[in-house]
């Protein structure tokens, strides 16, 4: 009677994944040909049994034959797992950087002394006011005594405008 009842209820199991519509009494059951089997009980959630044949069936990949993620890190060897800073900014691997390979600027774009003037401006309205007198020469010396350029910094050796 236990055998009986253990059938019947291993007969009225539901396989959602088989194709067959056939009369299940006639068949022998093997588990091993289900993959996946829901038994009824009376819990409202059917509970889910996996075959382990079927389970062991499924080929798996070597590790290191697919992409992994959680290892993209710095490894433990070599120049970039050191401490320390690493490359310098614009580094290019060894190839010619871009802040090279660019033409550089002229004009006053070009450098620092690019935009400076190459003549000191003298106002007409500063040597009357220093004191000159009419007929006096006005050169890089008289203007030095006078005090309307600096005879120490850059203009002491440009012409006057």
């Amino acid at each position: 009677m236990a055998t009986a009842m253990a059938t019947a209820s291993l007969l009225s199991l539901n396989c959602p994944s088989s194709p067959f519509k056939g009369n299940l009494t006639r068949l022998k059951p093997k588990t091993s040909n289900f993959t996946c089997l829901t038994l009824r009980s009376k819990n409202k959630r059917p509970s889910v049994v996996v075959n382990q044949a079927a389970a062991s069936s499924v080929v798996t990949t070597s590790s290191g034959a697919r992409l992994r993620l959680d290892n993209l890190g710095p490894t433990t060897r070599g120049q970039k797992s050191r401490s320390g800073p690493g490359v310098r900014r614009g580094f290019e691997g060894g190839q010619m950087p871009l802040y090279r390979r660019i033409p550089k600027l002229r004009g006053i774009a070009g450098g620092m002394h690019a935009g400076l003037p190459n003549y000191v401006p003298v106002n007409l309205k500063d040597i009357a006011s220093a004191g000159f007198q009419e007929g006096e020469e006005v050169s890089l010396e008289t203007l030095k005594e006078k005090g309307l350029i600096n005879p120490s910094g850059r203009e002491r050796r440009l012409p006057l405008k």
